[in-house]
């Protein structure tokens, strides 16, 4: 197998793992519109990093985290609905980073390789970041499983229990946040939330337990980034949007089969 084509292997099925328990959550906790907004915040954490000379997956990184943190302090303090307010954020951010990236005349970037993802071009460098990345994520949600569950079901409950609410509640979006940034080789800015939603919803449908369908979620990705990575290798179709294509497949098929009546 050549180097490149093992380097988008090990980066989209180690997303993959992660984006399946964590899908999970923003598939329950209503989340996708969140997620959009930081995927399309992630295009100007790369405008800033070409501008300050800064690494352009460190910039998005430490760009989402901060989004992230203004979006829960905005969505206490504010007037406006949360949708209302993603709804501003989201096409602001994208724009502004396409305005910042047009006045570079001299920095040369392949825009469509952001937009929709360059998985066949995982550098080791970008390789570590998404394998360091995901680990990281994966441990913080073993580790914060019970306590995010409790809060997902009912917040009031989970309040009256002592759970810090608030600060899991900032825990799950910053995990999110890291997963767009460094997912963001492999689907690029407008394809991401698919990652985390897709696999998750399909494997609602047959789960009886929440970890059925966090485990489940995970092999539905791990499927969709083979089957999206053979068809783009044999059939020389963009990767990132065939890993959503075979996503969305594998989400049809789950219709199709009928739900078990427990």
């Amino acid at each position: 197998m050549p180097d490149f084509l093992l380097n988008a292997l090990i980066a989209g099925l180690t997303l993959a793992l992660v984006a399946g328990p964590l899908g999970s959550f923003v598939v329950w906790r209503r989340m996708a519109y969140f997620g959009d907004t930081l995927s399309h915040a992630a295009l100007l954490g790369v405008a800033l990093g070409l501008l300050l000379n800064l690494s352009p997956t460190l910039a998005v990184t430490a760009g989402c985290l901060l989004l992230a943190i203004v979006l829960v302090t905005l969505q206490q303090r504010q007037p406006l609905a949360s949708d209302t307010l993603l709804g501003i954020l989201a096409p602001t951010t994208l724009s502004l980073g396409l305005v910042v990236l047009s006045f570079m005349k001299d920095v040369r970037i392949d825009l469509m390789a952001y937009l929709f993802g360059d998985l066949l071009a995982v550098s080791n460098s970008d390789l570590a970041w998404i394998v360091g990345g995901s680990a990281l994520v994966l441990l913080a949600l073993v580790g914060l499983w019970r306590p995010l569950l409790a809060v997902t079901v009912h917040e009031e409950l989970a309040k009256v229990e002592g759970l810090p609410v608030a600060g899991l509640r900032l825990a799950l979006m910053l995990l999110i946040a890291v997963v767009i940034a460094v997912a963001m080789k492999i689907v690029g800015v407008l394809l991401i939330t698919s990652l985390l939603i897709i696999p998750a919803a399909a494997a609602q449908r047959h789960a009886r337990t929440p970890e059925q369908m966090a485990l489940g979620a995970s092999v539905l990705g791990l499927l969709a980034v083979g089957a999206g990575l053979a068809l783009s290798w044999f059939q020389d179709t963009p990767a990132g949007p065939s890993i959503v294509v075979a996503a969305a497949t594998l989400f049809l098929f789950g219709l199709a089969i009928p739900r078990r009546v427990a």
